[in-house]
C-alpha cells in the first residue's frame, strides 16, 4: 500500500534540522519501500505491506526519536485518502502572487466537520470546504490583512494540523500515484 508520512513542523524557522536523505536513510531502515522524499518540510512517500497507518506513525515517531534525538508528530494517510481530498481541491485553486490555498491536514481526533466551528473566517474573503481529513482554504493574497487564516497561528486548532500549500499538496498526490504505478509492476 501506498502512503505518505507528514511530518510537522520540521525544517521550519531553523528548529527541528533533519536532513531529508537521513531520514529516508531511516525509514528505509524500517523495511519501508519506494522512499521519496519530497522539499525539506517533512513528505514522506513510500510503500508498506505489513501495518497499518496507525502503527506507521507509532513506528516511526520512535524511529525519528531515536535517530534525530526529536520528537516530532507523524502523520500517516493512504493513498485513497489522500485522493479523496485532491478530488475535493477546487482546480482553481493556486498558491501564487494572487492566491495563497492551502490544505490543513487534521489528526484523526479532529478529523470532522465541526472543526470548522473553531475557526475565525471572513465569508466575504476566506474560501473554507472541509473533506474528511482535511480543510482546503484559499484566499486572494490581496485580501491577506482580512483573511482569518492568520488567527489559527498558535491556536490548539492550529496544533492538530500539519499545512502544506495547494501547491505541495498536489505534488504529493502526484509521486503517491507515481509510486503506485511502480509498485504495480
Amino acid at each position: 500500500m501506498v502512503f505518505v508520512a507528514l511530518l510537522r513542523g520540521i525544517n521550519v524557522g531553523g528548529n527541528n534540522k533533519i536532513d531529508m536523505k537521513l531520514l529516508k536513510r531511516t525509514f528505509e531502515g524500517l523495511g519501508l519501500t519506494n522512499v521519496v522524499t519530497y522539499i525539506n518540510t517533512g513528505n514522506i512517500i513510500f510503500t508498506d505491506s505489513t501495518h497499518t497507518a496507525p502503527e506507521l506513525a507509532v513506528i516511526l515517531e520512535e524511529a525519528i526519536a531515536r535517530d534525530f534525538g526529536l520528537t516530532i508528530k507523524v502523520m500517516i494517510r493512504t493513498m485513497d485518502e489522500i485522493k479523496t481530498i485532491m478530488d475535493k481541491l477546487p482546480d482553481s485553486w493556486t498558491n501564487d502572487t494572487s492566491m495563497k490555498s492551502d490544505v490543513l491536514y487534521l489528526w484523526d481526533e479532529i478529523n470532522n466537520e465541526s472543526v470548522l466551528e473553531q475557526l475565525t473566517t471572513n465569508p466575504d474573503v476566506d474560501h473554507v470546504i472541509y473533506v474528511s481529513g482535511a480543510i482546503l482554504w484559499s484566499y486572494d493574497r490581496e485580501n491577506a490583512g482580512r483573511s482569518g487564516m492568520n488567527k489559527i497561528i498558535g491556536t490548539k486548532l492550529y496544533r492538530q494540523v500539519t499545512v502544506r500549500n495547494v501547491n505541495t499538496a498536489r505534488k504529493i498526490y502526484e509521486l503517491m500515484q507515481a509510486a503506485a504505478a511502480a509498485a504495480a509492476k
